[in-house]
């Protein structure tokens, strides 16, 4: 029953203290309240007196020390002069009289008239002498208080002499009035303290037994005992600090974690002895969060907050726990994320780019940074040649030192480029053949490293290096090469924790390098099989003054960078002709070499046909179409996924030039007075679309002209858009029209060649020649037999004008026959031409599309023995197309002889 009749007992017992309490306030309350009225009315009547005191001297003497007061005092009538002046002043100032008397007290002035003439009442003695004189007296006009001054002499005999005395005075009820009137509002005031008081009181008490809960002393006592337990129990110190810097309350953990003594409380932070930094923080006030601070030989975590935040007393609370050990496992794991950064860092940091030799800098750099001091890599001689390294045997282990970082050049180390033999029977020869890392913590103690080269050891311990590890590099089981961290500038020598981590990076670097090697190898087959299919050289021929220049792309992450599939081509054409082309297959390496050598011979193939420029992309769209038929969906990597062309023909005799482009960049062309221009050559699509046609640009090139072609790795990269190219192209070509054209790839090279080119550049510059008219002759042949006999001769005569009186013979023999065919199967016109070039070309042409065919008459034909003859008499023979019919050509050799004069071969890459 007292359990549970116990709290309502104990809320009875409470309301009823609380009422006991709340009439004890309200009966303090009034006590306080009357006292303070009558302080305030005892108050106000002293303060009534010291008014009428001050405002008598300060009225009294400001008319003593006005001007005018002494020559009124001794003129003939005072009175006259004093009385109306006494009175305005009195009326300005409030005062119940002013009087002006001579020394013997004899007013001269006063308020009521029938005063003036007669003795002063009050104490004029002091005054006389000097002094100011103030005194409480009953007056005519009842209780007042005046002040009596002197006036002095300023001139004359009477100067500092009192030659008069001026009174004024003021009843003490003019001035107590004024407080009087205060008195209502006094009281309205003390009694609106009372009721918010007694209201207060009440708010509070009611307060105060919401807040306990009905709590009596004894649950109160109960609880604080309690949180006092609790306080010095808990394992986390709590202090309590003033706002004056004063420690108010410590528990028994802070004493224990700061070694304070028992009797701190009531002193001043800085007198406790703490250290500056934790005291600086006590003593300031500031929040703070595990802020970490080392007492003796702790660390513990500070947490600090202000108590005056929700209205709370000036100061601060702080909390202490110490973290020594949780620190020292925070501390292991710092290590162990740094050592997780940098294996992360040497990710990305190694390995950047596919050549080998650039993986061992960046490793060797790496390391030197954030590992060791110095770092060196060594490799196989295989390894740098992108071969598979053979597996160390009991021999010595050669290898090339590769890459160092951070070795002085007198420190005794192997320099980059030296070949270096390691011996089995040294530690390091021995980590060699076993694939293991090697830890030497001490040079100094020549524990067998030494035997490499004894002299070059002793140089390396006095130059300050005391310490290494050797890893060997190691990809799919094979030995790469070795990597050595060498520690001078940290006097720490190597641990065997950190083994483990330079195991775990150079495992990394030897990936990349393995990759590297495996591009290498890679790289260097397409190169061979790139090189194969590129021309080598220029043809032989007259049409055009040429230079190339090829530039495969920089090796890079995203696969077999340096070899790609752009292409050149000049190839001469019957008639002096030439073609120029440019092409490009989309990707690098070895697949893009091939399908560039399978176009360009393609393009080899279709232009001895001697197809125009058009056909010819038509030809090459159909093949590239078929090429990706023919692969199989499981070997999708070997369809050709994209590639462009762009093929020219020009002819020196007339200085016409036709081209025809399949989704290739467009050309340009500078004219002989400096003038560079885009050829606005047709867009075609790209070869593969199929089934879409190719439009032909034709223009007549003045002699002395160049032709620019070009891939668009030339004008084109991350950093230019195409137009910006162009620009800068045309700007560079523009800027030398007496170039030739191997100067003219140097300037563009040299304007528009990015520092890493990331696509292939393949460029062709040809300086156009024209023939001269007098090195070509041409008939128009009547569709009559018996006008064969006139060609003849006038062909003959023409060879024997040329000097080519010993190939006339042939030459005649091989007109006859072309002529006479034109003129028997096909119609007319008929035209001969001859041109004499490297060798001599015969060309007739007629308005049939149909081409004659060689074959092997039989012993009893009678004909079919005409063409036979041609193709035994010319070199070379053949059928050209034309939009009005077709061209029967052939060439003759000129014994070697080049008889064009002053004509010089193309240029050279």
């Amino acid at each position: 029953m007292a359990g549970r009749y116990g709290r309502p007992r104990s809320v009875l017992r409470m309301r009823t203290v609380a009422g006991q309490v709340f009439l004890l306030q309200v009966a303090i309350v009034v006590l306080l309240v009357a006292a303070a009225i009558a302080a305030l009315v005892l108050q106000s009547r002293a303060d009534g007196d010291r008014e009428a005191r001050n405002r008598s001297v300060a009225v009294a003497e400001a008319f003593a020390n006005a001007p005018g007061i002494e020559a009124a005092l001794k003129s003939a009538n005072p009175t006259l002069v004093l009385q109306p002046l006494t009175e305005a002043a009195r009326k300005r100032s409030e005062v119940d009289f002013i009087v002006v008397m001579n020394t013997q007290g004899i007013r001269y002035t006063h308020p009521i008239r029938n005063r003036i003439g007669k003795k002063f009442v009050g104490t004029l003695k002091p005054a006389l002498a000097g002094h100011v004189v103030t005194e409480r007296i009953t007056g005519t006009i009842g209780p007042l208080v005046q002040a009596v001054v002197p006036v002095f002499g300023h001139s004359g005999k009477d100067k500092g002499k009192v030659v008069g005395l001026v009174s004024a005075g003021i009843t003490v009820n003019r001035v107590s009035g004024v407080v009087d009137d205060q008195f209502p509002l006094l009281f309205g005031a003390a009694a609106g303290v009372l009721l918010l008081t007694t209201g207060g009181t009440a708010l509070v008490t009611r307060r105060l037994r919401r807040q306990t809960h009905g709590l009596g002393p004894v649950e109160m006592t109960r609880m604080y005992e309690h949180h006092d337990a609790v306080l010095h129990a808990v394992r986390e110190g709590v202090i309590i600090v003033a706002g004056d810097g004063c420690l108010l309350l410590v528990n028994d953990e802070a004493r224990r974690l700061l070694d304070l003594p028992p009797d701190v409380e009531g002193r001043q932070v800085g007198d406790l002895g703490l250290d500056p930094a934790t005291a600086c923080l006590l003593a300031s006030g500031r929040a703070v969060t595990d802020e970490v601070h080392p007492v003796g030989e702790r660390l513990l975590a500070v947490n600090q907050r202000s108590t005056d935040q929700a209205g709370g007393p000036p100061g601060s609370v702080t909390t202490l726990r110490d973290t020594t050990e949780l620190r020292a496992l925070t501390g292991r794991a710092d290590v162990a994320r740094g050592r997780l950064k940098l294996l992360y860092d040497a990710g990305t940091e190694i390995g950047t780019t596919l050549d080998v030799v650039r993986t061992c800098e960046e490793l060797a750099e790496f390391g030197a940074t954030r590992f060791a001091d110095i770092v060196t890599v060594d490799l196989a001689e295989d390894v740098l040649i992108g071969e598979e390294p053979t597996a160390p045997t009991g021999a010595a282990i050669e290898m090339r030192r590769t890459a160092t970082s951070g070795a002085p050049a007198d420190s005794g180390l192997y320099p980059v480029g030296k070949l270096i033999r390691f011996e089995p029977a040294t530690t390091l020869g021995a980590s060699l053949t076993s694939g293991k890392a090697a830890l030497e913590a001490d040079l100094a103690a020549f524990s067998g490293w030494h035997l490499q080269s004894p002299g070059r050891a002793r140089k390396i311990v006095a130059h300050g290096i005391h310490s290494r590890i050797a890893v060997p590099l190691r990809a799919r089981g094979v030995i790469l090469g070795v990597a050595i961290f060498w520690r001078s500038h940290k006097p720490e020598p190597f641990e065997d924790e950190e083994l483990s981590l330079a195991e775990e990076l150079v495992a990394r670097a030897a990936v990349s390098i393995d990759n590297a090697r495996r591009y290498t190898r890679e790289h260097t087959m397409a190169v061979t099989l790139q090189r194969s299919l590129l021309p080598r050289g220029l043809p032989e021929q007259n049409a055009v003054e040429a230079a190339f220049r090829y530039l495969p792309a920089q090796a890079g992450l995203g696969g077999l960078g340096g070899v790609g599939g752009d292409w050149f081509d000049i190839i001469p054409l019957p008639g002096a002709r030439v073609a120029l082309v440019v092409g490009d297959v989309v990707g690098h390496g070895l697949h893009a070499a091939a399908t560039m050598g399978r176009l360009r011979t393609a393009v080899h193939n279709f232009a001895n046909l001697d197809l125009p420029p058009d056909e010819i992309l038509w030809h090459l769209d159909e093949l590239v179409t078929r090429i990706d038929q023919d692969e199989s969906a499981e070997e999708a990597e070997g369809s050709v996924t994209g590639a462009t062309c762009l093929y020219a023909i020009y002819d020196p005799a007339s200085g016409n030039c036709t081209m025809a482009r399949a989704g290739h960049v467009q050309p340009m062309f500078v004219l002989p007075d400096g003038t560079a221009e885009v050829a606005d050559v047709p867009g075609g699509p790209p070869l593969g679309l199929g089934g879409l046609p190719f439009e032909t640009w034709q223009r007549r090139l003045p002699e002395e002209s160049r032709l620019v072609l070009f891939t668009d790795g030339l004008v084109e990269d991350r950093d230019r858009d195409l137009d910006e190219g162009m620009t800068v192209l045309s700007r560079t070509l523009s800027g030398g029209p007496g170039r030739t054209p191997d100067e003219t790839c140097e300037a563009v090279l040299g304007a528009l060649l990015p520092e890493r080119p990331s696509d292939d550049i393949a460029l062709l510059v040809a300086r156009t020649r024209v023939l001269d008219t007098e090195h070509i002759a041409d008939w128009d042949v009547p569709p009559d037999p018996s006008a064969v006999a006139q060609i003849r001769a006038a062909a003959v005569r023409k060879l024997i004008e040329w000097g080519l009186a010993e190939e006339a013979f042939t030459a005649e023999l091989i007109l006859s026959e072309l002529v006479t065919n034109s003129i028997r199967y096909a119609a007319g016109p008929i035209r001969v031409r001859l041109i004499r070039d490297t060798s001599l070309i015969c060309e007739v042409s007629d308005r049939s599309s149909t081409s004659p065919h060689l074959r092997q008459a039989a012993s009893t034909d009678e004909g079919g023995r005409g063409l036979f003859l041609v193709a035994q008499l010319a070199e070379r023979w053949g059928t050209r197309y034309t939009t009005g019919g077709k061209v029967i050509w052939t060439e003759q050799a000129l014994n070697g002889l080049d008889l064009v004069a002053e004509e010089t071969d193309g240029g050279d890459a």
